[in-house]
C-alpha cells in the first residue's frame, strides 16, 4: 500500500500537467479577450457571468450548440457560454423578417458601440476586428492586407445583412440581418479540447 500511494500521486501529477498546458492556454486566451471589453447589452465577450445573468440563462435556456456549453437569450440577444468557467463565447442578435429602417437601427447602434469598422463587403458585410491593442483601424487592416501580412486577430464582431444597408433605392421585403461577437482562437482551442 505504501508503494501504491506514491505511484498514485506522480500519475495524478503527470495527468495534471499534461492537461495543464491546454487549460492555461484557454484562460490566458480568455483573459486576453475579455481585457478589450467587447460588450453588447450587459455581457462581455470572455467575462464570465454574473450570478444575475446566471439565473437569467436559467430561465431562458435554449438549446445549446455542444454539449460543452450552455445557450440563452435576454431579450434579443443570445449568449452561448462555456459550461466549466461560465464564460461568454458567443453574442448574437438575428432578425428576420425585418425592413430597412431595423437593419439601419442596428447598424448605428453597433458603429456607435465600436466605432468605424475595420473593413465593409459588398454594402453587406461589417467587420470589427481586435487585436491585442483593440480594434484594429482600417487603415492597418488595408497595410496588413497590401503587404500580406496576417492579422493577430482576437476577436471580431461581424455584422451580415441580406440586403445593402446604404441601398434606398428599393424597399427591404422579407430581409434579414445579425451580428455575430466571437473570438476566433478562443473558438478553436475550445473545440479542440472538447473533441
Amino acid at each position: 500500500m505504501k508503494t501504491i500511494l506514491p505511484i498514485l500521486t506522480a500519475v495524478l501529477l503527470f495527468v495534471c500537467a499534461a492537461c495543464s498546458p491546454k487549460a492555461n492556454e484557454i484562460d490566458d486566451l480568455f483573459t486576453r479577450v475579455e481585457k478589450l471589453n467587447i460588450q453588447r447589452g450587459d455581457y462581455t465577450l470572455a467575462k464570465s457571468l454574473t450570478d444575475k445573468q446566471k439565473q437569467t440563462a436559467q430561465r431562458h435556456a435554449v438549446e445549446a450548440p455542444s454539449p460543452r456549453t450552455y445557450k440563452f437569450n435576454d431579450a434579443d440577444i443570445f449568449v452561448v457560454v462555456d459550461k466549466a468557467t461560465d464564460r461568454v463565447l458567443v453574442l448574437y442578435e438575428r432578425y428576420e423578417p425585418i425592413g430597412r429602417e431595423k437593419i439601419r437601427e442596428l447598424v448605428g447602434n453597433l458603429f456607435f458601440n465600436f466605432g468605424d469598422p475595420t473593413t465593409m463587403a459588398h454594402d453587406k458585410i461589417i467587420y470589427w476586428a481586435f487585436d491585442e491593442k483593440g480594434k484594429i483601424s482600417e487603415e492597418n487592416y488595408r497595410e496588413a492586407k497590401k503587404e500580406g501580412r496576417p492579422l493577430q486577430t482576437l476577436a471580431t464582431v461581424k455584422l451580415d445583412s441580406s440586403h445593402r444597408i446604404m441601398d434606398k433605392t428599393r424597399p427591404v421585403v422579407n430581409g434579414s440581418v445579425y451580428y455575430i461577437i466571437s473570438s476566433e482562437p478562443i473558438l478553436k482551442l475550445h473545440q479542440a479540447q472538447n473533441s
